[in-house]
């Protein structure tokens, strides 16, 4: 009876380490993160629409199918990234991932409080270069730190009916990810 009963903890002990193994293993062996998805389907420092999720496939594992949704790569090593879009009539979310899926800043247009999310990507590097302006607070200019110099942006808006889906993608097809091409000023 001892010898049954070391068998079964034996295994439950062995089980448990291979499964705790296996799961903190699985993001290094995994080939291909959100980033290396999107790479064929997106160019760098452009918003682009991503396919609608269907059962058989989604550009990004475990999308909802109400969500019409938008991707842009980002490379920051040439400057920041100027970032606007404009909510739709349900529910619009903005995420902000490196390139290794690290999420590091989410906003919505609930919290925007604004018919347009508009903000500005950079480096801390970069940010320390911008001009202080005493008179410009966080409320009128909405700037997010990169931990990384790539990563991935992705831009959702909810259809909540099927009959809306064609509104939700043209509010994400007026999205704009593009380098700031004017130099960063404390004053808009």
């Amino acid at each position: 009876m001892i010898r049954i009963l070391a068998a079964i903890v034996a295994g439950v002990l062995l089980g448990g380490i291979i499964h705790l193994v296996s799961v903190l293993a699985m993001p290094t062996i995994a080939t291909k993160n959100a980033y290396e998805r999107l790479t064929p389907l997106t160019k760098v420092n452009t918003m682009t629409a991503l396919p609608l999720a269907t059962p058989d496939q989604s550009a990004i594992p475990f999308m909802d199918p109400a969500f019409a949704a938008a991707a842009c790569r980002y490379d920051l090593s040439n400057g920041p990234i100027k970032l606007s879009v404009p909510v739709s009539q349900s529910y619009t979310s903005v995420s902000f991932y490196t390139d290794d899926e690290i999420a590091y800043y989410a906003i919505n247009d609930r919290s925007a409080g604004r018919k347009v999310i508009e903000l500005d990507l950079m480096t801390d590097e970069q940010h320390e270069n911008v001009p202080k302006d005493e008179e410009v607070t966080a409320a009128d200019r909405l700037i997010i730190d990169s931990p990384s110099t790539t990563g991935l942006i992705l831009v959702r808006a909810l259809a909540a009916e099927p009959g809306l889906m064609a509104q939700a993608q043209a509010a994400l097809a007026s999205a704009t990810c593009r380098l700031e091409t004017e130099p960063i000023s404390a004053k808009r």
